[in-house]
C-alpha cells in the first residue's frame, strides 16, 4: 500500500480499496483543507446517522415514560387494594365483635 494520503486508492494486487487511517488533528500538522475536508466528511456522517439517532431517542424516551406512567398506575393500583384491605379488616373486627357478643350474651 501506499503512503498515507497518497498513491493508488485501490491495491493493485487484491482489487481492495484502502482502510481509512484514524489520525490525531492535533498531532499531526494537516493543513487548512485537510482540516476543512475532515469537518465536511464528520458533518456527512453526523448526518446520516441523525434519523437513527432520532427514531432511538424517540423510542427510548416513549419507553421511559411508559414505565413512568406503569409505576405511576401501579401506585395507585396498590394504595386502593390498601384500602380495601383496611376496609375489609374493619368489617372483620367489627363481626368477631358481634359475634363475640352473641356468644356471650346468649
Amino acid at each position: 500500500m501506499g503512503a498515507s494520503g497518497g498513491g493508488d486508492p485501490l491495491d493493485a494486487k487484491r482489487g481492495e480499496a484502502q482502510l481509512a487511517q484514524r489520525i490525531d488533528p492535533t498531532r499531526e500538522k494537516l493543513t487548512t483543507e485537510q482540516l476543512h475536508f475532515m469537518r465536511q466528511m464528520q458533518l456527512a456522517q453526523w448526518q446520516k446517522a441523525l434519523p437513527q439517532r432520532r427514531t432511538r431517542n424517540i423510542v427510548t424516551g416513549l419507553g421511559i415514560g411508559a414505565l413512568a406512567l406503569a409505576i405511576y398506575g401501579y401506585t395507585f393500583y396498590s394504595i386502593s387494594q390498601e384500602r380495601f384491605l383496611d376496609e375489609l379488616e374493619e368489617e372483620a373486627k367489627a363481626a368477631r365483635a358481634r359475634a363475640q357478643a352473641r356468644a356471650s350474651g346468649s
